[in-house]
């Protein structure tokens, strides 16, 4: 019976299990064995799976998996926590480090024992003030490809009781829209887009927001995890980016998320393209343990 250590870490309520090939040169992963360990109740719990190795010219490399098993998709809250156990185990020490993740070289540094910067790489795809069929009503959203793909809606453009006249179409005077982001159907709602034909086949991540006195609350399913998660690095930055264009924001933008925790979304924008992309937030060790295959 082999045994594995792990590391579980928290980047702002987005929670990981770390594994580190140094301490675990014999860890084979299959999806099945990843669902188990990241199902909560029954195994460990965890919103993805991270693997940390040693890689020539570089801190570390970073492998993602999602709690489902899949790949293919940055992970900024689980970067921010692979720089973190970086420093922890001595890979890092202080300053602005490179490492790989999907085989792309990313930045980040860690500024101090529990708040973490990730530099991204420049977003792909953005595109504003589109309409998408759902919940019985077409709704205004936006997509922005920040190393994974988003949709962000703002939650007062959802109604929450569509009401038809007799010609089928809603009636103005009787709609009703949601204003509380904490009553908002997250997963419902989050679910459908998720697995929505325009997105198909790879689906997309979505996120709904609520844009108050320049600060954007945020709540945001996850494809991969198939539900709301308390934090999503990503999404974070994809709103923040579409509130710069679509409520005039200014950078560094703030965001709270579900869990209460706040992130930093900065960027400078140079002949109309985006530079200098980073997520600052908390991160931290929660705990460290073994299991046995």
């Amino acid at each position: 019976m082999n045994r594995f250590y792990f590391t579980k870490l928290s980047g702002a309520g987005n929670d990981f299990i770390l594994f580190d090939k140094k301490l675990n040169p014999d860890l084979q992963l299959t999806p099945q064995i990843i669902q188990k360990l990241c199902k909560r109740g029954t195994g460990i719990g965890a919103d993805g799976v991270l693997i940390i190795s040693d890689r020539g010219g570089y801190s570390f490399e970073m492998n993602y998996f999602n709690a489902d098993g899949s790949t293919g998709s940055l992970c900024a809250n689980g970067a921010r926590c692979a720089l973190l156990y970086g420093k922890e185990s001595e890979r890092i020490s202080s300053g602005e480090v490179n490492f790989l993740a999907d085989q792309l070289q990313y930045s980040g540094l860690v500024l101090d024992d529990k708040n973490v910067k990730f530099f991204f790489n420049p977003p792909k795809r953005l595109k504003y003030n589109f309409k998408i069929k759902a919940a019985d009503q077409l709704i205004t959203a936006s997509f922005a490809d920040t190393g994974a793909p988003h949709v962000v809606i703002k939650i007062k453009d959802v109604l929450s009781q569509p009401v038809e006249t007799h010609s089928g179409k809603n009636s103005a005077d009787l709609r009703s829209f949601y204003n509380d982001i904490e009553e908002f159907p997250v997963f419902e709602l989050g679910r459908q887009i998720r697995y929505h034909k325009d997105f198909a086949p790879e689906g997309t991540n979505v996120n709904f927001i609520d844009v108050l006195d320049g600060v954007i609350k945020i709540r945001s399913y996850e494809r991969g995890v198939e539900d709301e998660t308390l934090s999503c690095g990503t999404g974070s930055v994809a709103a923040a980016l579409i509130a710069y264009v679509n409520d005039c924001l200014k950078p560094p933008i703030k965001l709270i998320v579900k869990s209460g925790n706040e992130l930093i979304v900065d960027f400078k924008i140079v002949n109309q393209e985006v530079r200098e992309l980073s997520l600052t937030g908390p991160a931290e060790i929660t705990f460290k343990g073994e299991f046995s295959i």
